[in-house]
C-alpha cells in the first residue's frame, strides 16, 4: 500500500475544515499545532485557507502519560500560545493520529491555559490504532498498519509521509 501525499491531501482537508468551521458558525479560530509535524500540517492548512492570524504551538512532553517510562526527548521547547485560550474556538493540528495519547496530553495542556469553547481536532493521517475514544473531525485519510509499522510526517518543504519499520514488542 503506498503512502498519499499530503499536497494531495491538503486541500481536501482545508475545504473540509471550512465546511466544519462553517457549520458550527466559527469565523475566528485559533490554530494550534503540536510539535512538530503538526506545526508543518497546521501551517500549509492555514496557507490554504489564506489565513494569517498568529499560531500556537505545544510540546506535549511532560503532559504525557509515558514521560515516566520514556524520559525527556532531548528536543523538549516550551510550548507559545500567542492568544488567550479562555473561550476561543480552537483548531488543535496533528499529523498522525495513533494511540490518542498525544491528543489527551495536548488537551490537558491546553486546559491549563484556560477553557476553550470549542476545540477542533484535525489529523493528516488516522492509523485507526486507538487506544482512547479520540477521533479527529477532519482527517486527511485513515491507514491500517502493521503492528511493527509506523508513519512518519517529513517536512517542513515539501511535507512527505515515510513508512518505517520497528521491532515487535
Amino acid at each position: 500500500m503506498n503512502l498519499p501525499d499530503p499536497a494531495t491531501l491538503l486541500p481536501q482537508m482545508a475545504a473540509a475544515l471550512t465546511a466544519h468551521l462553517q457549520q458550527r458558525q466559527i469565523s475566528e479560530p485559533r490554530f494550534i499545532g503540536i510539535r512538530t509535524g503538526g506545526i508543518w500540517v497546521a501551517e500549509a492548512l492555514m496557507h490554504s485557507l489564506g489565513l494569517h492570524t498568529p499560531m500556537g504551538s505545544l510540546d506535549v512532553s511532560f503532559y504525557r502519560d509515558d514521560f515516566s517510562q520514556s524520559g525527556l526527548h532531548p528536543q523538549v521547547r516550551p510550548s507559545a500560545l500567542p492568544f488567550e485560550i479562555e473561550g476561543q474556538h480552537l483548531v488543535l493540528v496533528d499529523d498522525v493520529l495513533m494511540s490518542g495519547r498525544t491528543i489527551r496530553a495536548a488537551l490537558n495542556e491546553l486546559f491549563d491555559y484556560g477553557r476553550p469553547a470549542s476545540v477542533t481536532l484535525v489529523c493528516l493521517l488516522d492509523l485507526n490504532a486507538g487506544e482512547l475514544p479520540i477521533r479527529p473531525d477532519v482527517v486527511g485519510a485513515s491507514l491500517s498498519l502493521a503492528a511493527t509499522e509506523r508513519v512518519k510526517l517529513l517536512g517542513p518543504a515539501p511535507l512527505t509521509l515515510e513508512r518505517q519499520t520497528i521491532a515487535p514488542n
